[in-house]
């Protein structure tokens, strides 16, 4: 049900034209592809930390491709780049929805959990800065593949 509720919708944003929309607003806030990377994190971790990850990416992706096309974002880099970021929003407080499955299978707290992620969590952050400013690290082993 989520699946096909996300697919509808992605279809009435497609037709009513609020990709490119939202590409041109992003633009013309700045044509500085690190600026636009580091808000589409901000954006994509939000939006991780309340949607389950394919819903998400049916809603989010054909929007952002065109903008992250238009600014030189090699397509693939770009889809590491959103799985990587919504998986941290899965265990991102206050709503990551894994946080609540772990508290209810392990019998434990919701703050203790917190607690115990939080390392995990800035290591993950950390890889994802890596991972969206050094594009290299990502797009290596399928070059050597002949992926272009």
């Amino acid at each position: 049900m989520v699946m096909a509720m996300a697919n509808a919708f992605s279809w009435i944003l497609a037709t009513e034209g609020i990709p490119q929309r939202i590409s041109d607003f992003m633009l013309s806030t700045s044509s500085n592809p690190y600026l636009l990377l580091f808000f589409l994190n901000i954006l994509l971790l939000f939006v991780g930390c309340f949607l389950e990850g394919l819903a998400a990416m049916i809603i989010v992706v054909p929007i952002l491709l065109p903008l992250v096309e238009q600014i030189g974002i090699h397509p693939l880099h770009f889809g590491v780049i959103v799985v990587v970021n919504l998986m941290i929003g899965l265990i991102t407080p206050p709503l990551g929805l894994c946080l609540f499955v772990v508290c209810s299978v392990a019998k434990v707290d919701f703050i203790q959990i917190v607690r115990e992620i939080f390392p995990f969590l800035m290591v993950e952050i950390f890889v994802l800065f890596l991972i969206t400013y050094f594009p290299w690290i990502c797009l290596t082993i399928p070059r050597l593949f002949g992926y272009n």
